[in-house]
């Protein structure tokens, strides 16, 4: 093991970190580059491009939809603690967390219905092969 590896870490690792970094707008282009380029002659290639989206198309949906659930536990958490004092700091936690809520169900659904337009376009290329 690397000395690096022995180094400890300021604050502990949090594999949330990646959702913080969107990259559902890169696989958003993908996908429609995908649904924009005709069928190739190499159908199986295509095909493979296709699945391999569609895969991670869906892991990254699944991902926002644990978020998701992440916030509306905390979201409940919050409103059971509100009359414990500090009332002002929880509401605006509370509004924040509402609002990562509302953005994360807009990806989802954005997202999903992309992917389902993908999902057409990988049953199509299939037919043809």
């Amino acid at each position: 093991m690397g000395r690096a590896a022995l180094v400890a870490r300021e604050r502990p690792f949090d594999n949330r970190q990646g959702l913080a970094r969107n990259p559902i707008p890169a696989l958003l282009e993908q996908i429609d580059d995908l649904l924009a380029t005709s069928s190739s002659a190499d159908e199986a290639a295509t095909l493979a491009r296709l699945e391999r989206t569609l895969t991670d198309g869906y892991a990254h949906a699944l991902s926002l939809e644990a978020e998701r659930l992440r916030l509306e536990r905390r979201m409940t958490e919050l409103a059971g603690e509100l009359h414990d004092g500090n009332r002002e700091q929880k509401a605006e936690e509370l509004a924040q967390v509402s609002r990562r809520i509302s953005r994360a169900g807009a990806e989802i659904d954005r997202l999903r219905g992309t992917l389902s337009k993908l999902r057409a376009r990988a049953t199509a290329v299939r037919a043809t092969a």
